[in-house]
């Protein structure tokens, strides 16, 4: 079976995220759709020493282009947000069973910079993925498949499986509402739906937070974390 996945590319996703690259053949990021503000395309959570949830954001310069594609969005580095983001990360996870592995990955992969979100966020899915031990799964993006936009959602989604020689595609549960299952049919396609059932693993702290970014599992579990997130 030739799986395919269509996301769109956000900064250090969930567990959830890699779980669904961990079961594709194919993983498409979705990079020419629109950029929507206060989204998972430009920040995600993190625990904190007082477990709580603490927000990692890179500014972006969107101001007054509200129909900005994905792919068009430039990182602002008017701040220095890198540094106060590896900052923020080493105060809450310096004591972290794989703290002295996984840090330096960060802040090697910091050392470069990027003048596109969604260059930033594939590289560093990618890095993850790599680390995480997801070598099977081809990564593309959608920019470079040359496919014309479709207003309905479902036509746009085959036309990039039918690309791909897709046998199956899987999505999250929440694309049931808008995904037309007959079109689907008519393809040959067989639609899946992911369902993710997020694991509860041993965190620092004392209360579990859970869907938070993946570096909380990797600090915490490190080489183990595939086998957890995907269990």
């Amino acid at each position: 079976m030739n799986t395919v996945v269509i996301l769109q590319p956000s900064y250090i996703p969930w567990l959830g995220y890699f779980d669904q690259i961990n079961k594709s053949d194919n993983f498409v990021f979705f990079n020419d759709v629109q950029y929507t503000r206060r989204d998972w395309r430009n920040r995600n959570k993190i625990k904190t020493l007082d477990d709580q949830e603490k927000y990692l954001t890179i500014p972006v310069n969107n101001k007054g282009n509200f129909f900005a594609l994905i792919k068009d969005i430039q990182i602002n580095y008017q701040d220095n947000w890198i540094a106060s983001h590896l900052g923020i990360i080493s105060d809450n996870y310096r004591k972290t069973p794989y703290f002295q592995e996984f840090y330096p990955i960060l802040q090697k992969f910091f050392s470069q910079k990027f003048t596109y979100l969604s260059e930033l966020n594939i590289e560093m899915i990618k890095t993850i993925s790599d680390y995480l031990g997801i070598k099977h799964v081809k990564f593309h993006l959608s920019s470079n498949l040359n496919i014309s936009p479709y207003k309905d959602p479902t036509e746009h989604l085959i036309k990039i499986c039918q690309n791909l020689n897709a046998s199956a595609y899987l999505t999250g549960d929440s694309a049931q509402s808008y995904l037309d299952h007959e079109q689907f049919k008519k393809t040959n396609i067989n639609l899946l739906f992911h369902g993710y059932k997020h694991p509860e693993y041993k965190q620092q702290g004392n209360n579990f937070l859970s869907h938070l970014s993946i570096i909380d599992l990797i600090f915490n579990h490190g080489p183990e974390s595939l086998k957890i997130l995907s269990a």
